[in-house]
């Protein structure tokens, strides 16, 4: 299933099932929301999202912890979860995906490669995170991350 086949089933699902959902987006910089809102009737079901490329924004905005932030740092599961559970709160949706990573070229370490990537999902008793190390340049990782940001909402409406 393509990009825009998910995107197509994730409106119909959410629409059918009278629900909204939110992103907030480092790596991909809006990639996700613009997919879905590519979806004739998207506005069904998506009310925004937050392009958190910053720490500071992370923390201001979607409520990330800055010890987190300085402890175990942008690129990490904790991160991603308080990431999916502060947009979704902001935009009080019922679910919530986050996404944060390294897309590259640089940016990489031993403990963090390049393709390092975080995508995290909050709704109604659920907040995890998934860890993903994606191969390829800084757009084949950033699609990647959106498929799999699709498949997990796609995971959590079916």
């Amino acid at each position: 299933m393509s990009i825009n086949d998910k995107a197509m089933e994730i409106v119909r699902l959410l629409t059918e099932k009278d629900m909204t959902v939110a992103f907030a987006e480092s790596l991909t910089g809006g990639m996700i929301s613009a997919e879905l809102v590519g979806v004739p009737g998207a506005s069904s079901c998506f009310d925004g999202s937050v392009v958190s490329y910053s720490n500071e924004v992370k923390h201001r905005l979607l409520e990330v912890d800055e010890d987190v932030l300085k402890n175990y740092g942008a690129v990490s599961e904790l991160c991603a979860k308080q990431m999916a559970s502060g947009v979704r709160k902001l935009i009080q949706s019922d679910i919530a995906v986050s996404v944060t990573g390294i897309a590259g070229p640089a940016g990489g370490s031993d403990l963090k490669p390049v393709g390092t990537v975080y995508i995290g999902l909050a709704a109604e008793g659920v907040n995890l995170a998934k860890h993903f190390v994606f191969d390829g340049d800084r757009e084949s990782i950033r699609k990647q991350t959106v498929e799999e940001a699709f498949n997990m909402v796609l995971q959590q409406l079916v």
